[in-house]
């Protein structure tokens, strides 16, 4: 029974870890499109145009870059 213990002591760490990755990698996705969607509004806002296409083009920029960061970071 006691040679069992380390095993599992080792795939619980592993699974912790794995855990903490992804939920990590769900909040620099949020990061990230948040950050490019308030800086279209932004523009937006400033330059004063009736269709916010700046800040659709720049929150569909952001969900590209965070899809191809998560992508890039699972293959690892």
């Amino acid at each position: 029974m006691a040679e069992n213990e380390p095993n599992d002591i080792k795939e619980g760490a592993k699974e912790a870890s794995s855990y903490v990755k992804y939920t990590g990698l769900a909040f620099q996705m949020i990061v990230i499109i948040g950050v490019f969607t308030f800086a279209g509004y932004k523009i937006d806002e400033s330059t004063g145009h009736p269709t916010k296409w700046v800040t659709a083009v720049l929150s569909l920029a952001g969900v590209f870059i965070a899809l191809f960061l998560v992508i890039r970071s699972v293959k690892k």
